[in-house]
């Protein structure tokens, strides 16, 4: 890492606080900062580099805010297709069960190097399967991100409930609050870096309220604030859950969240997609984030959520894949498109533009997974996580606003990606291209797996 220097770029999308969108425009990294950007003529000087960014849109480094990357052995799974969530899931852990260490590690390789080429540079994970005797799966992932150079944030996820308690899980995919508590210990012990512009930091995240007790629940949200690291879990999918809570608790999703002291601003939530007015008002009084899935929600059928209704009550939301065996992709660019157009099916043309389905993928997941002040816009000072996208290309020939032709014209690959300083997609290929060599092995995993292919 030098001087790097961008110019000419057709269009630099800041999303800074007053939405800048410099035009014929330069940026200066110096190391893994951004050191400068304007208009017009570049500085003068020496740089290790200089990148022309003619044809070029660059945006943010995007922020994925939720994943299962072992999924992404579990693609298109034949029996699984066409279910939804509760069904799905009982029949896809009879598979998730022979997860092993290489397969969580090529898995993770696999479902991060597609996020990077979409336009990724930073993205969580949620781990939450832990089969018998494998028990340090998070730092398989750990060093499989670090091979990638991606910017990573993985939580340590847990199920106690099996299906003898109650729960959808096999009994031998659970563990006992001992060991998940000690373990997420351990974790941020070990890996949690609190420092600027880190590259790895970790968050404590029980699958549901519903795969766990209430007293892991509550014991998790204690030892994560005694250490200062957030806290995830799934809520509000399906009415199915709902009805269950409602059942089981007497209560709605949000409000168990609430008597398990689990609203908060270091709290962040995955779909959120059945609220009513009175659950968006209390989640955005405590200051709880989301992870919006669209593409996720729309392949099981379990709703739209109202991001609309989120943002209008001060919500802090952002984007996210999901899992790959509830998406089968983990592109970034897609799923802001897609963003844009299912909130449009529910709440019209002018609830979702384009605009705001971005800043959903960077700034807005940068709230969420409280990175605001070091990557999610293009300012000075902040972490050089950035993005090019070509629109030379031919779906975006005659577009007349570059930012917005991302999304409506489909964009699908980003052109250059550059993570704390450093250029890991080039050409929209890898810069290291040995890292190719994890999708056949991958393939053989996932046939192994699956089974019948």
């Amino acid at each position: 890492m030098g001087r790097i220097l961008f110019k000419d770029v057709e269009v630099i999308a800041t999303f800074d606080q007053t939405g800048r969108e410099l035009k014929k425009a330069w940026l200066l990294v110096e190391g893994n900062r951004i050191a400068a950007l304007g208009e017009g003529e570049p500085p003068q000087g020496k740089f290790d580099e200089v990148i022309l960014g003619r044809d070029r849109v660059m945006i943010p480094g995007m922020i994925n805010t939720h994943h299962h990357l072992y999924q992404t052995l579990f693609r298109a799974v034949p029996g699984a297709q066409d279910k939804k969530l509760f069904d799905w899931l009982v029949f896809l852990y009879e598979r998730w069960r022979g997860i092993d260490e290489e397969a969580v590690y090529v898995s993770t390789i696999v479902g991060c190097l597609e996020l990077l080429l979409s336009g990724c540079t930073t993205t969580t994970d949620h781990l939450y399967l832990f089969p018998r005797g494998k028990r340090n799966l998070i730092d398989v992932q750990i060093e499989a991100a670090k091979e990638v150079g991606i910017r990573f944030h993985p939580t340590r996820g847990s199920m106690s409930l099996s299906r003898k308690e109650g729960g959808l899980p096999p009994e031998d995919v659970v563990q006992t609050e001992e060991e998940i508590l000690e373990d997420s210990e351990r974790l941020i012990l070990r890996y949690h870096d609190k420092s600027f512009g880190a590259m790895l930091r970790i968050a404590l995240a029980p699958c549901s309220p519903f795969s766990v007790t209430p007293t892991l629940m509550k014991e998790t949200a204690k030892l994560a604030r005694s250490y200062g690291v957030l806290l995830h879990t799934h809520l509000a999918e399906t009415l199915d859950e709902e009805e269950y809570c409602l059942e089981k608790f007497g209560k709605r999703p949000v409000e168990y969240l609430e008597e398990l002291d689990w609203l908060g601003p270091d709290v962040w939530i995955a779909h959120a997609v059945h609220l009513n007015s009175a659950d968006i008002e209390k989640l955005a009084k405590a200051g709880v984030g989301v992870a919006h899935c669209p593409t996720s929600n729309m392949l099981l059928g379990s709703g739209i959520a109202p991001v609309p209704e989120m943002l209008k009550a001060g919500m802090k939301v952002g984007l996210a894949v999901d899992g790959s065996a509830s998406n089968d992709s983990s592109n970034m660019i897609r799923e802001a498109r897609q963003a844009m157009l299912l909130a449009r099916v529910k709440y019209g043309a002018e609830a979702m533009p384009a605009r705001t389905a971005l800043k959903l993928a960077t700034t807005g997941g940068a709230k969420v997974m409280g990175w605001e002040k070091e990557i999610g816009s293009l300012e000075v000072g902040k972490c050089a996580d950035l993005v090019l996208f070509d629109i030379s290309k031919l779906e975006f020939a005659g577009a007349a606003d570059p930012v917005a032709a991302l999304l409506h014209c489909a964009a699908q690959y980003a052109d250059l990606v550059m993570v704390n300083g450093k250029i890991l997609v080039r050409n929209g290929e890898l810069v290291n291209p040995s890292l190719y060599r994890y999708i056949p092995r991958q393939r053989e995993i996932a046939s192994r797996l699956v089974g019948g292919r």
